[in-house]
Formats: C-alpha cells, sequence, structure tokens
C-alpha cells in the first residue's frame, strides 16, 4: 500500500502544481475583468459628455489601459520585477518592431516566462490525460525543448516583425520624399511639409506616416530640428533615413536648399531599391539550384543509370554463379 502510494506521489504533485496554475490564471483573469468593469463605470458616471462625430482629430494617438497592461501592474504590485536587464536594448528592439508604449518591455518578459513555463506544462498535461506511463527521459527532454522553444520563440518573432516593418519603410519612404518636394518647391516649410505628407499617406503607407506625424509632434512641442530628425531615424531603424535625417541637418546648418536635397536623395533611393530589386533576382537562380540539386538530379541519374546497372547485372549474374 505505502508502495503504491509512493508510485503515485510525483503524479499528484504534478496534479496539484497544475490546479495551482490554472487557480492563478483565473485569478489574474478575473482581477483583470474586475479592473476594466471598474474603470468603464467610473468613466461613464463622471463623464459629463462625448465628443460629437464632427470633433477634430489629433496626430497623437491616445489609448486607455488595456488588459496586458492592467495585468503587468498587478503582477508587479505583489512583488515580482519584470524588468528586464538589458532594458534600453529591449526597448529598441520593441521600437523597431513597432511596439512603443512603456508598458511594452514589461509584457514582453512577462510573455516569455509565461511561454517558458506553459509549454513544458502543457506536455506534462497532455502525457497525463493520455493515461500512459510517462517516461522521466522524455518528459525531461521534450521539456527541455519546450521551454527553450517558449523562451527564444517571442525574440524571433519581434525580429521577423521588425524586419518586416522596415521593409514596408522602405518601400513606402521614396514615394513620401517625392511627396515632401512637391511640397517644398510649392512654397511649404519643412515641418508643413512633413505634416502635408504624413496626412497624405495615413491610407497607403501608414508607417510612414506615423513617423512623419511623431516628427511634426515633437517639433511642435519644442524639440529641436535637429533632434527631432535624429529620433525618427532611430525610430524607423532603417538606415535610408537615418541618413536622409543627417542630410537634412546638413543642409539646415550650411543654408543649402532642401528641395534640391530632396531630389537628389528621391532618386537615389528608388535606384537603391531597383538595385535590390535586381539583386533578389539574381539570387534566385542560385536558391532554386539546390532544390534541383537535391531533388531532380538523383531521379536523374537513376533514370539514366538503372537501365544500364540492370544490363550489366543481367550480364554478370550468369558468369559468376557458373
Amino acid at each position: 500500500m505505502w508502495e503504491a502510494a509512493l508510485n503515485q506521489f510525483p503524479r499528484f504533485v504534478i496534479l496539484g502544481g497544475l490546479f495551482a496554475v490554472v487557480v492563478l490564471l483565473v485569478l489574474g483573469v478575473s482581477t483583470v475583468v474586475t479592473g476594466r468593469a471598474a474603470i468603464r463605470r467610473r468613466l461613464a458616471e463622471t463623464a459629463t459628455g462625448a465628443q460629437g462625430p464632427g470633433a477634430a482629430a489629433s496626430l497623437r494617438g491616445t489609448s486607455g489601459p488595456d488588459a496586458w497592461a492592467s495585468l503587468v501592474d498587478a503582477i508587479e504590485k505583489r512583488g515580482i520585477s519584470l524588468l528586464d536587464t538589458n532594458n534600453a536594448g529591449l526597448v529598441a528592439k520593441l521600437a523597431a518592431a513597432g511596439f512603443t508604449s512603456p508598458q511594452a518591455p514589461r509584457v514582453f518578459t512577462l510573455i516569455r516566462v509565461g511561454s517558458t513555463l506553459c509549454l513544458p506544462l502543457l506536455l506534462v498535461a497532455a502525457t497525463l490525460i493520455n493515461g500512459a506511463p510517462p517516461s522521466l527521459f522524455k518528459l525531461y527532454f521534450f521539456g527541455s525543448l519546450l521551454a527553450v522553444l517558449g523562451l527564444y520563440m517571442p525574440n524571433l518573432w519581434v525580429s521577423a516583425r521588425a524586419s518586416r516593418r522596415q521593409d514596408q519603410i522602405t518601400r513606402g519612404f521614396p514615394d513620401a520624399l517625392d511627396l515632401m518636394l512637391v511640397c517644398v518647391e510649392a512654397g511649404l516649410g519643412m515641418e508643413a511639409a512633413f505634416d502635408r505628407v504624413g496626412r497624405e499617406m495615413a491610407t497607403t503607407h501608414p508607417l510612414v506616416a506615423g513617423l512623419l506625424a511623431n516628427t511634426v509632434l515633437e517639433l511642435r512641442a519644442g524639440r529641436g530640428r535637429e533632434d527631432a530628425l535624429r529620433r525618427m531615424g532611430e525610430r524607423a531603424g532603417v538606415d535610408q533615413i537615418k541618413s536622409f535625417a543627417t542630410l537634412l541637418i546638413q543642409s539646415n546648418k550650411l543654408g543649402s536648399s532642401i528641395g534640391q536635397t530632396l531630389r537628389i536623395y528621391a532618386t537615389e533611393m528608388r535606384e537603391r531599391r531597383k538595385m535590390l530589386a535586381q539583386e533578389k533576382a539574381h539570387r534566385l537562380p542560385v536558391l532554386l539550384s539546390i532544390p534541383l540539386v537535391a531533388c531532380m538530379l538523383p531521379v536523374m541519374i537513376g533514370v539514366l543509370m538503372l537501365p544500364a546497372a540492370i544490363r550489366v547485372i543481367r550480364q554478370l549474374l550468369p558468369m559468376m554463379s557458373g
């Protein structure tokens, strides 16, 4: 009896741990939902009026506290810090991917920790549900693999999103330069040109429009032109836009024509985009040669050499047996 109880003890421990995790998740979700309901009720009680459909739109995006921010605040109030050791690098990486919220690093850390812990627990739960006796080696090996996957998968996703965002900005920025050139030649200043182009490109290239809108807001708030342009290049994370910001700063310092600068740089960016397209086209034969060699070449060798091999075998076998 004691031996049976000892054999069942690890399973009871695992089930108890799963029950505790489920209880904590339910409590966290209920806390978040209750907090959001309380905030909505307070807003409904204290609001004296709402903006009509004709209210003026602002360039600054306003968003209230979401569920992730409430969950992060609730966890940190209980004494668990979600700050990363390399917080500055993490903020830059998330900003390149488009996550500029102050709570973004903490939410990212929470997601990494949650995925690292939850994926092995799901494996254990699936093993127990199947009813088969779990092998300790398999649980340890696959659990470690899932933990590593949960630790690095958010990083890979953020890097892929940042790369895709940079490609979209690179494709849309030459069009923005052409529109800026038209605005500058029509007599607008740089700030007014940024504002006009950002509003015009809000539908076609929203990422470029967001960069220009943030730069306009910083200039209107009193930030220096040089600092605002450098911050635009850092937010974009694209070398071409950083070079464009440096070029505008130098033109402003030297007093050269901004229109001529925009015309030359727009031509260079279009040539660079054409060269990148040609580079991708020239890489296709090299990339196609890999599946051709790996898949078609063995088949062709087999088709050509198999009849000769069969004939040789038919000739050699009787001679060897005789």
